[in-house]
């Protein structure tokens, strides 16, 4: 019998990577996620039952399970060095003039690949399976981030093929623009400081100690050089299309070519269409294509003769700053706001940038009266790149952080291990106050819809409102004023009313509690069941939810002992709001959608998109507002978007209508 199920250990696993590469690499997934989970499930059953078959690189592995103290540091057998780089194109013709003089005028074949933006990795196959991966470092030794590596599905941890026995291959480990913004997203909800790029977001994720982070964040990886004494070609791009047929993902988006007007057609094709690819790129990489050739080229002190880094131009403006003023958000977060001189940038008129915080200032000691840099931060978020010291006026003044509350006068506090300064006052400062009612009453909230800021703002200046239970204290003809508006204040009196019947989930999303997003909030509704729960729990208790870390079990622990909070709480339970998961709720949760993405798109006849939300988590399923080669399929309504429609054809997307998802559920 052990033999039986080591043979089928073994089997799974080779299916599983097959699968793995198929779906992650290829984009061609074979069989559905159920399958799929249904299989990992079983091996994940044999594994346990035999840990003496423990393999650091079966497939289970991927999802991160081991905690890590540090990272050891490893020497790389061949130094990682850096390219030098070059931003015009008379620098590319004087690099193409510098390896034709070098090569005593031998033709020569150039590789141009793109320039991904991201982490430097390199790793080491050993008889075809992973055994070690390296960051970059300072190019002599890097960090040794093997058991995040493997969480990463699109690099493979057995190979495919005829591979030699011992190679290096290196590449870049990236994010996604899709996860990037979800993750952003995420923290902008929690109230945290956004990564500025995909690569901060990729640096940050692959520096972390616990690989279930690296897991969570869907990391891809692009790899572009190998090195070995046994290599199958004398040529890098050869040797790369062989390491492609070994299940490595390789750039789609590499040519090789002769002359120098053949490059400068290549870089100015991916100036352009370089937006339309799933990962940030922030150039091209040219490379002398013959290894026999790199070699009689050879290396400078810091980076190879026979390679070069074309930067692509980042649209930047100089701009006066005239002041920097500060917001206060619900947590009491304070934000440094740049006032500029308004200038054109990627096609839209900026005026105001995040500062971040103080040690953002302090690194750029910026001075009231300064012409700054501004750029996209990832073609999106205004963000200040520098300064031009050049420009800087004699009287001009450093911008110092202010040591008060600009809303209430509060003396600031800095947390330990925050970069952010606080207003402590959260029962007091008018921002805090009308920020948390804000969110109380958003649509994925209360949905109070009949309420806006500007009324908040009204209320709360009134005296009528001090806090979010306030609401349902409200009368008509407190908010009649002459009489004129009975018929607007008792449409907001009932909509405040209608709140009452919003489900247990959203009134947790509605307190507002720090980094608790939309997400987790139905995650702790569903774990915990009932309010009363949910306020008694312990730290470990929350960190067993799924998807709750202890960051956020700490966030719930301290508003929960807040008296005033708890005080909220119980008023809102005297209101009638819904305090537990309904009956109906807890009667229709099924696995019948275990495992599988949906996306959402158009317009239904028989539940809104908010219903459908609901019924597809309570069925175990997961909602996701992009498609992707791991989406599942698309509950299609009336009037889909075109582009989705596009999309999902290209990756063979099923595309489901309602009455075929109701059927499905037996709804």
């Amino acid at each position: 019998m052990m033999t039986d199920e080591k043979l089928r250990i073994e089997q799974l696993r080779r299916e599983l990577h097959e699968h793995n590469y198929k779906y992650y690499v290829e984009n061609q997934p074979v069989i559905s996620d159920q399958e799929f989970d249904f299989l990992m499930h079983e091996l994940q059953d044999l594994e346990a039952r035999h840990p003496e078959l423990y393999d650091a690189n079966s497939p289970t592995q991927r999802v991160g399970s081991d905690l890590q103290s540090e990272f050891h540091q490893v020497a790389h057998r061949y130094p990682m060095l850096s390219l030098a780089n070059t931003y015009s194109e008379q620098d590319v013709r004087d690099w193409y003039d510098s390896v034709s003089r070098g090569l005593a005028g031998e033709p020569f074949e150039v590789c141009c690949e793109m320039k991904y933006d991201g982490l430097s990795i390199s790793l080491t196959y050993e008889d075809g399976r992973l055994l070690q991966a390296v960051t970059r470092g300072d190019g002599v030794q890097g960090d040794d981030v093997t058991a995040n590596v493997r969480t990463i599905r699109s690099i493979p941890l057995e190979l495919r093929g005829d591979y030699p026995r011992n190679f290096e291959i290196r590449g870049e480990i990236l994010m996604p623009w899709a996860s990037f913004e979800r993750l952003n997203k995420e923290r902008e909800a929690a109230e945290e400081p956004l990564f500025a790029n995909p690569r901060n977001a990729a640096s940050g994720t692959l520096k972390s100690l616990d690989p279930k982070v690296v897991a969570s964040r869907q990391l891809d990886a692009y790899l572009y050089y190998l090195l070995g004494e046994e290599l199958p070609a004398e040529g890098h791009y050869e040797n790369l299309e062989v390491a492609r047929s070994w299940g490595f993902k390789i750039s789609e988006g590499m040519r090789k070519v002769q002359t120098v007007d053949e490059i400068l057609s290549f870089i100015s094709y991916w100036d352009a269409e370089r937006k339309n690819l799933p990962v940030a790129t922030d150039g091209i990489v040219l490379k002398v294509n013959s290894l026999r050739q790199q070699r009689a080229l050879g290396f400078t002190a810091k980076s190879p003769r026979w390679a070069i880094a074309y930067k692509f131009k980042a649209e930047r403006a100089c701009t006066e700053l005239l002041e920097v003023t500060y917001q206060v958000g619900r947590t009491g977060a304070v934000t440094p706001v740049a006032n500029m001189v308004p200038v054109q940038l990627a096609g839209t008129t900026v005026k105001r940038a995040t500062l971040n915080n103080e040690d953002f200032i302090k690194s750029f000691d910026l001075h009231i009266g300064d012409y700054v840099y501004v750029e996209k931060g990832g073609e999106i978020i205004p963000k200040i790149v520098g300064v031009d010291l050049d420009q800087r006026p004699i009287i001009a003044q450093p911008v110092q952080f202010i040591h008060r509350c600009p809303e209430c006068g509060t003396p600031l506090v800095r947390y330990e291990g925050e970069a952010a300064w606080y207003c402590p006052n959260d029962a007091g400062c008018p921002p805090q106050i009308k920020g948390r009612i804000e969110h109380f009453i958003a649509r994925k909230a209360m949905n109070i819809d009949s309420l806006g800021p500007e009324t908040v703002d009204e209320y709360y200046r009134r005296g009528l409102i001090k806090n979010f239970a306030d609401l349902y204290d409200i009368e008509v003809q407190q908010i009649n004023g002459d009489g004129s508006r009975t018929k607007s204040a008792q449409k907001i009196v009932n909509g405040i009313q209608k709140s009452k019947e919003v489900p247990f989930e959203r009134v947790v999303f509605a307190l507002g509690i720090r980094f608790v997003g939309e997400t987790s909030a139905r995650l702790l509704a569903r774990h915990f069941k009932n309010i009363d729960a949910l306020m008694s729990a312990g730290l470990q208790e929350l960190q067993e939810v799924e998807g709750i870390g202890e960051v956020m079990a700490k966030s719930i622990v301290g508003y929960f002992h807040n008296e005033a909070n708890r005080t909220l709480v119980e008023r809102l339970r005297g209101y009638g709001l819904q305090m537990a998961l309904s009956a109906e709720q807890t009667a229709a949760a099924t696995d019948k959608l275990q495992g599988k993405s949906i996306v959402i798109s158009g317009v239904f006849a028989h539940h809104s998109r908010d219903e459908y939300k609901l019924i597809i988590e309570q069925n175990g399923g997961k909602n996701v507002g992009s498609i992707s080669g791991k989406t599942s399929f698309i509950l299609a309504g009336e009037n889909m978007g075109p582009s989705k429609l596009e999309k999902a054809r290209k990756l063979s997307i099923p595309i489901m209508s309602e009455d075929e998802f109701l059927a499905l559920l037996a709804l």
